[in-house]
C-alpha cells in the first residue's frame, strides 16, 4: 500500500502542496492512504481527490482573515522584516468572552467547511482512499488519528479543524466531552501511524530543514517567545518522530522516500503571507522538477541493523 505523509508547518504548507504537486502531476504517482497534521491534515483531502488546483488557489490566496476571527496578534512589515506585535484588544475580548484561548480560529473551521465539501467526502470514499489526521486530546493527553472510514462528514471537517489549531493563538476542539488541538504536539510527521497502517511505501514531505541549523533574530515580545519556544518543541517532536519511524520502517521493511524544505521559509508559521506563500508553492513543485532536493530512501531488511542508519 501506497501512502502519503505530510508534517504539521503552519504556512510552510504552501511548499508541501508543491511537492505533492509534483508528485501526483508529474511523477503519477497513486496513493491508497492520506496522512496529515495540522496543515498537512488541510492538504491531504483535496491531494486525495486528486484537486491541485483548488488546493493551490487556497494555499496561495488566503490572508491571516481567513484563518482567524479574532487574532492575537498584529504583523507588520518594514524593510523586507515581519514584527510581530500583540493584540491586546483582541486578546481582551477573548477574556471577557471567557475563552480559555488568546485567539478564535472559527473562520478556518467555516473555511474547510465551504471548500470540503459533503460531496468530496463522498468521492473519497467511492474512490477507495483513506484520509487521517492527527489530532492531540489534551483532555486524556493522547495522540488520537481520525480516518475518513470511521466519521460521518460534519464530524470528520471537525477532526480537520482541530488538528490545525495551534493553541492558545487558536481555538480548542471540544469533542465528547474531551478538548482537542493541533496534532503536531504530539506526532508532527504521523509516518508511524501510516505504518501502522500497512502501508509498504510512503513518500513523507517534511516542513522542516534535514539539518536543524536556524540562526534566530532577537525576540520581540512575549507572544513572540511563545511561538519561538512552541518551534523548538516542535522540531524536537520531529526528530523524535523521524527516528522512530525510521526505526519501525527498518523492522517492517517499509520504504520511505524524505522530502525536506531546502531553506529555512519563515519563522513565523502562523503568519499567512499570501505572495509568500505561492512563492514557496512553486519553491516546492521546483524542487522535483530540478531534482535538487535531498530526498532519501530507506530501505532495511527486517534482519538488518535497523540503528546503522541512523
Amino acid at each position: 500500500m501506497n501512502a502519503l505523509v505530510i508534517s504539521g508547518g503552519g504556512s510552510k504548507g504552501a511548499f508541501a502542496g508543491g511537492v505533492a504537486e509534483h508528485l501526483l502531476k508529474h511523477d503519477k504517482k497513486e496513493y491508497d492512504l492520506f496522512v496529515g497534521t495540522s496543515t498537512g491534515s488541510l492538504l491531504i483531502p483535496f491531494l486525495a481527490l486528486g484537486d491541485i488546483e483548488r488546493i493551490k488557489r487556497l494555499y496561495t490566496t488566503i490572508e491571516q482573515s481567513d484563518i482567524f476571527t479574532v487574532c492575537p496578534f498584529k504583523v507588520k512589515k518594514k524593510d523586507g522584516k515581519v514584527k510581530i506585535g500583540i493584540n491586546h484588544f483582541g486578546i481582551i475580548k477573548q477574556f471577557i468572552r471567557r475563552q480559555k484561548t488568546l485567539g478564535d480560529s472559527n473562520n478556518l473551521r467555516k473555511l474547510i467547511k465551504e471548500n470540503f465539501t459533503r460531496a468530496d467526502f463522498e468521492k473519497i470514499k467511492a474512490l477507495n482512499k483513506e484520509i487521517v489526521v492527527t489530532v492531540a486530546n489534551l483532555t486524556t493527553e493522547q495522540v488520537e488519528y481520525k480516518s475518513s472510514n470511521d466519521y460521518s462528514y460534519e464530524d470528520f471537517c471537525g477532526w480537520i479543524w482541530a488538528s490545525s489549531n495551534m493553541v492558545p493563538l487558536m481555538s480548542l476542539y471540544k469533542k465528547d466531552g474531551c478538548e482537542y488541538a493541533d496534532g503536531g504536539f504530539g506526532n508532527l510527521i504521523p509516518l508511524q501511524h501510516a505504518i501502522s497502517k500497512g502501508a509498504t511505501t510512503i513518500d513523507a514531505i517534511v516542513l522542516r530543514l534535514e539539518e536543524s541549523a536556524y540562526n534566530n533574530p532577537p525576540l520581540q515580545n512575549a507572544l513572540d517567545i511563545f511561538a519561538r519556544t512552541s518551534e523548538f518543541m516542535l522540531n524536537q517532536i520531529a526528530n523524535d518522530d523521524l527516528i522512530i519511524s525510521q526505526l519501525q520502517a527498518a523492522t517492517n521493511n517499509v520504504d520511505i522516500n524524505f522530502y525536506f524544505i531546502n531553506r529555512l521559509l519563515t519563522t513565523h508559521s502562523y503568519i499567512f503571507d499570501k505572495e509568500e506563500m505561492a512563492i514557496w508553492w512553486r519553491e516546492g513543485l521546483d524542487l522535483l522538477k530540478t531534482r535538487e532536493h535531498k530526498s532519501h530512501v530507506i530501505k532495511v531488511k527486517p534482519n538488518d541493523n535497523a540503528t546503522a542508519m541512523l
